[in-house]
């Protein structure tokens, strides 16, 4: 038997933008289109223009969400799927998932695949817990037998035994979550394939998550692991395939990989958010720029530990927004926050406002150890929900000290954060 898993040969897939399927015809919708028309070319002046008022030349705007992929993955393996948004991650575990066709190429799957792309995926909401179950092991091609076996081990894993015969329909976001991932986890997938829903779950099921994850791939199961979490990447997975627009842009050693993904951050003091690609956004505001500067406000994207830095935000929004809240989300090297800075938590006000908005905040001492930092500004509203959120766009480095803080020894394998304390002796242990 071959030791391939999955095996993937110029794999490509092609979206039409803005194309609407034709709904079905009867024979009267057929007829009155014919009178109808004439009339509509006359008046609008197209008689010559494609359907919905477009030149047939132009056709519909097509769009590449993968372009000629090749890779393997062998039996075993834990492999990394990660890329900025909209770099075709979902679209290529869909492909290998069977849920979608590609447009050109193949993906060949060796083996019986569990996936769980999306909240509840796979799940009919008009059945109850303990039904999805069984669907879903029919759909892997399981025999009754072979889920009644495994029944008790998914609901236990997935807490929610006192509502396993209420149809999910009625489960909050948590409960479809931990439910659908103890399926795919427990039917015995030879290949398990899982996307960032794990960001869905609280804290201690994450953790019981990823525990699994690693059970399954400790007893010779494949998995394509797809996170935003470079960290969390980094603990489960040796290899890593790095997406970008769609295409293979790095395939190789985690670490290496991870290094190539955050490479495209911006070193500069000042930094144009406008085109940034990797974004969440509601569309009702836009970040423009960002700014970073040394304790005297000269611009810079370097400062020594314990010294003050600066950062500025300037944004638009487009319509009113009472008390928007700006942040900062400061990431390690792998990505991971290690520091969240909101306006609404240091009592920033700002009433109704529309437009263009700037703010500055500044932090005293910066605390972190030696090395490189990504940075993420954000813009919110007052709950605190993304108007529009740039991921990993710019670099901070933080150097020694030369100054009054130059003699501080910091071993990152103890700490990632400095601050200054006062110590002195215990007057009891004095004599």
């Amino acid at each position: 038997m071959s030791d391939v898993a999955i095996r993937v040969e110029g794999l490509s897939k092609q979206y039409r933008i803005g194309a609407r399927p034709a709904r079905y015809k009867m024979l009267r919708d057929t007829l009155a289109g014919m009178i109808a028309t004439p009339v509509r070319a006359l008046r609008s002046g197209a008689a010559f223009r494609g359907r919905n008022g477009r030149d047939p030349k132009d056709g519909d705007q097509k769009f590449w969400a993968l372009k000629d992929l090749s890779f393997e993955v062998r039996r075993g393996e834990v492999v990394g799927i990660i890329g900025r948004n909209g770099a075709g991650k979902s679209t290529l575990l869909k492909i290998l998932s069977r849920i979608t066709e590609p447009t050109t190429g193949y993906a060949d799957v060796y083996g019986r695949i569990g996936s769980l792309l999306e909240v509840g995926t796979g799940f009919h909401p008009e059945l109850t817990g303990r039904e999805n179950v069984y669907l879903n092991g029919a759909i892997l091609g399981m025999r009754r037998a072979e889920i009644d076996r495994k029944f008790d081990e998914i609901v236990t894993f997935s807490e929610v035994e006192t509502f396993i015969d209420t149809p999910v329909k009625h489960y909050s976001s948590g409960m479809y979550l931990r439910l659908a991932f103890a399926v795919a986890a427990y039917l015995d997938p030879e290949i398990l394939i899982v996307d960032e829903v794990l960001a869905v779950g609280d804290r201690e099921f994450q953790k019981k998550c990823l525990g699994k994850i690693d059970d399954v791939s400790g007893q010779g199961r494949t998995v394509l692991f797809v996170s935003h979490n470079m960290s969390v990447v980094k603990s489960l997975c040796r290899r890593s395939v790095l997406l970008e627009q769609g295409q293979i842009a790095c395939d190789g050693e985690t670490s290496q990989v991870i290094g190539h993904y955050l490479s495209d951050a911006i070193t500069a003091s000042r930094v144009s958010l406008e085109d940034w690609g990797d974004r969440v956004t509601s569309g009702e505001g836009r970040l423009k720029e960002f700014e970073i500067f040394d304790g005297t406000g000269s611009p810079t994207n370097r400062v020594s530990i314990g010294d003050a830095v600066g950062f500025a935000i300037h944004a638009e929004l487009f319509r009113p927004f009472f008390d928007p809240c700006f942040a900062l989300i400061i990431h390690n090297s792998l990505g991971e926050p290690i520091l969240n800075l909101r306006s609404l938590h240091d009592g920033l006000r700002f009433g109704m406002v529309q437009g263009r908005v700037s703010v500055r905040v500044w932090v005293k001492s910066i605390g972190l150890y030696p090395g490189r930092y990504f940075l993420s500004p954000c813009v919110m509203d007052r709950r605190e929900k993304d108007i529009d959120f740039t991921k990993l766009c710019c670099i901070l480095e933080i150097d020694p000290a030369p100054g009054p803080h130059g003699d501080l020894q910091l071993d990152p394998a103890w700490g990632k954060y400095w601050v200054p304390a006062v110590w002195c002796q215990s007057l009891s242990d004095s004599g």
